[in-house]
């Protein structure tokens, strides 16, 4: 597979996030737009294109999210860290996923957990 081409393309990840105490270790919300750590080991890159099936808690529906990986958590990482990537929400969305997610969250007292990023 050419690399050039290949970093073009929109690849397609699913992913169910069950619990708030998961959510918050994945959203990202230092991140314009909002985003959010998902837990893979396939190999992506900073910059590819990723068209992202989220479920969230038990929500019926995977809502479909467009973003960009701005995050490699590669294997073997510091600290044990989940092997994952970060995907900033596109500015299409128009922050209804941020939104979405900060909803889910608001309840939640203010932590200090540590999250997959930071």
């Amino acid at each position: 597979m050419d690399p050039k081409t290949s970093s073009r393309q929109q690849r397609v990840l699913s992913c169910v996030i069950k619990d708030k105490h998961a959510l918050y270790a994945a959203f990202m919300p230092f991140i314009k737009n909002g985003g959010l750590f998902i837990p893979t080991d396939k190999q992506y890159r900073i910059g590819d294109e990723i068209l992202l099936l989220l479920q969230l808690m038990d929500g019926p529906e995977r809502t479909p999210i467009v973003g960009k990986v701005v995050w490699l958590t590669p294997q073997g990482a510091e600290g044990n860290r989940v092997v994952g990537i970060g995907i900033r929400f596109s500015d299409q969305d128009q922050g209804a996923a941020r939104r979405k997610i900060e909803d889910y969250l608001a309840d939640m007292p203010a932590s200090d957990r540590p999250t997959h990023t930071l």
